[in-house]
């Protein structure tokens, strides 16, 4: 009997699988190394880290290094530390339930309740393909010098380059993702050495400190800060994608699944955590040692890292870095508004269409801002577009925890007490957290 039986506690057969050309692609060896099997289930890992180094997160990362130094590190910590263990749930979910958050949803909720939630993840999936649609264009125009209206149209182009590497495989998709983030982190790595930070004052702000919560200004932005790390499209996605992999839907198959996508996971958000980090500490050793603390924008950032660092190839590996996170976010995009419209409409569109629809939503705004209003305008919707996806997180955080807390759902893998109590505590944190950052936004 080591047949798991994942409907019970579901209401209904699902109708069909998450991401049904990619389901069970993925081979996995049977009698491998644990090594062997490691390498294979790493990959859904890094798609989801790409959500956590977004250009929307930028922004905050260098406000805060650029205001307070390296004090607001104990913060990117923190938030980074949420982030692994609501992925890790998420994980559970599409792997012991065989359902994406999305089925799942759907499954529970009454038809009205998921309408409303569709079209909620619908506006968050907008929102960071508007972040990832400014973030392209403002790293094009910085570069190249294109200006940033023809950068936004530029980026239609993706959709094509997405419909050709989703024929290749699942596998090449990460590979691709891999490589990207690669680029980022040679790029930043290249920018923490040019900016010689002090060690001692760095490690010392990994250690949170009371002045963040009694300094209204270093709360607002260490709000943001939580608030734009842990993406709610990225619950969706990692349900869904964990299930590319072809392993044995069996108690065991799931025991062992859970702890290698569990370690992919873990690993791949540490790496964005270094990767916000490294913007967090550039920012803080080159623009607030120089007395430049007012800095609060990619386009700020790009323009005085070259006086500052006395080199044009600071401002270009900045650019580069900038033009891979935005690409980067474009590939998870198109996958969650995917899963999203086939978990809770059972729509299924070609993924050229389904992703043309998004970029287009995102474009139109993009579009009309840059041209009436220019950088400025840009870095402010961009600033918008974070504030859109918080409020969503919370529809689907609460529905993740409820569900991998249910003994009826999840049975023998449902969460230990410890789990439950610490998912309550963050859900709880970062809701509150949310809509604080909501209220300062609208009735500051």
């Amino acid at each position: 009997m080591n047949q798991f039986n994942h409907n019970r506690g579901w209401r209904k057969e699902k109708s069909s699988n998450s991401l049904q050309e990619s389901f069970a692609s993925v081979h996995i060896p049977k009698d491998g190394s644990f090594k062997k099997k490691l390498f294979a289930y790493m990959g859904p890992g890094l798609l989801i880290a790409v959500g956590y180094m977004d250009p929307g997160n930028w922004a905050t990362d260098i406000a805060g290094g650029a205001q307070f130094g390296y004090a607001l590190l104990s913060v990117v910590l923190i938030s980074n530390l949420f982030a692994i263990l609501l992925q890790h749930l998420s994980v559970k979910l599409g792997v012991v339930a065989e359902r994406d958050l999305a089925q799942a949803c759907k499954d529970h909720f009454h038809p009205v309740v998921n309408f409303i939630l569709w079209i909620f993840c619908e506006i968050a999936i907008a929102a960071c393909d508007l972040a990832e649609v400014i973030g392209s264009a403002i790293a094009l125009n910085l570069l190249f010098g294109i200006p940033l209206s023809w950068g936004v149209v530029i980026t239609i182009v993706d959709v094509f380059l997405i419909l050709f590497l989703q024929s290749r495989g699942f596998r090449y998709i990460e590979s691709i993702v891999g490589g990207l983030i690669l680029i980022i982190f040679i790029a930043f790595f290249y920018e923490i050495f040019l900016s010689q930070p002090e060690v001692f004052p760095m490690l010392q702000g990994l250690i949170p400190q009371k002045e963040i919560i009694t300094n209204p200004s270093m709360l607002y932005i260490a709000i943001g800060i939580l608030g734009a790390t842990v993406m709610p499209h990225n619950l969706y996605l990692h349900s869904s994608i964990v299930q590319t992999r072809n392993y044995p839907r069996t108690t065991e198959g799931k025991k062992e699944a859970l702890k290698f996508a569990s370690i992919d996971s873990s690993l791949s958000l540490m790496l964005a955590f270094i990767i916000n980090a490294a913007i967090l500490i550039i920012a803080a050793a080159t623009f607030h040692t120089s007395g430049n603390k007012d800095v609060a924008d990619i386009n700020d950032a790009y323009m005085l890292l070259t006086p500052l660092l006395g080199t044009t190839l600071a401002s270009i590996f900045f650019g580069i870095a900038l033009l891979a996170s935005g690409q980067n976010s474009t590939l998870t995009g198109t996958l969650a508004g995917q899963i999203v419209m086939e978990g809770f409409l059972n729509i299924r569109l070609k993924p050229w269409v389904r992703r043309l629809i998004t970029r287009v939503i995102a474009i139109v705004p993009a579009l009309i801002i840059s041209i009436l209003y220019g950088e400025k305008g840009t870095a402010e919707l961009l600033v918008f577009s974070q504030v859109i996806l918080s409020m969503q997180l919370s529809f689907a955080v609460v529905p993740l925890v409820m569900f991998t807390n249910s003994k009826a759902k999840m049975g023998e893998f449902a969460n230990k007490m410890w789990i439950k109590v610490l998912a309550i505590i963050i859900s709880t944190i970062i809701i509150f957290l949310n809509l604080y950052l909501l209220k300062e936004t609208f009735f500051p």
